[in-house]
């Protein structure tokens, strides 16, 4: 049966999802809460990693080793870099990347790890039913797959804006869903990262993102319930 590993970085994006979770076990490691129960009948675990790639990467890590997860999914808010694409639309990973990468010094593209992928793939069927998630739950949104970049650092200014679409060009950005994914791909494990767009990374970000983050948070969050349910029939 299939286990899901969800992670949320702030509180607000997994709240909803843990109000519907059925029989949980709370376990506490590394200082972290992991969740275990049942959400959608489906077997899940869900953790507040915290803010940032490190937080991201060691909840994904132990998600893997010590819960034996079989699917990874992130979920939460980011900000919009598509055009088109505007506040509270739907970006669903097809890859993912760290826009803040650099070294070009050293003959490497921008945005790569030395001896690394420059992007992980998303899980392509994993990719689908949060995309079929979106559409049945708010078919008046706009909903795209894409790219997603990562970074230790919230855009909100015209000038990173402008500075990261040159340099990779992604649907949006976040602080998490590259780690998650990068811990996800040399495990082998599928994923998929589910972002909610609570503002347009630009010079009005951090105050849009402060007023749509909850509403944001739980659009998204409420994608991740439809689809879990999805894995949990397969």
């Amino acid at each position: 049966m299939n286990r899901i590993g969800i992670i949320g970085a702030m509180d607000v994006e997994i709240e909803r999802i843990c109000q519907n979770i059925s029989g949980i076990i709370l376990h506490q490691v590394c200082g972290l809460d992991f969740l275990e129960g049942f959400l959608m009948e489906t077997p899940v675990v869900v953790v507040r990693s915290g803010v940032g790639k490190v937080n991201a990467a060691l909840c994904a890590q132990l998600l893997i080793t010590k819960f034996k997860i079989t699917h990874l999914i992130n979920t939460g808010v980011a900000g919009a870099m598509a055009s088109g694409l505007g506040v509270l639309d739907m970006v669903i990973s097809t890859e993912v990347m760290y826009h803040d990468v650099d070294a070009t010094n050293w003959g490497y593209e921008s945005c790569t790890i030395p001896g690394m992928n420059r992007t992980f793939p998303a899980d392509s069927s994993m990719v689908k039913l949060a995309t079929d998630a979106c559409k049945k739950n708010f078919p008046c949104k706009n909903t795209i797959q894409g790219l997603i970049a990562s970074g230790d650092q919230f855009i909100g200014s015209n000038e990173m804006k402008e500075k990261i679409k040159s340099l990779c060009n992604p649907a949006c950005v976040e602080m998490e869903g590259a780690a998650i994914g990068h811990v996800a791909f040399v495990n082998r494990i599928p994923f998929v990262v589910i972002r909610c767009m609570s503002d347009m990374a630009d010079d009005h970000g951090e105050t849009t993102a402060r007023f749509n983050e909850k509403e944001g948070a739980n659009i998204s969050a409420h994608i991740v319930c439809t689809m879990v349910q999805a894995l949990g029939s397969h």
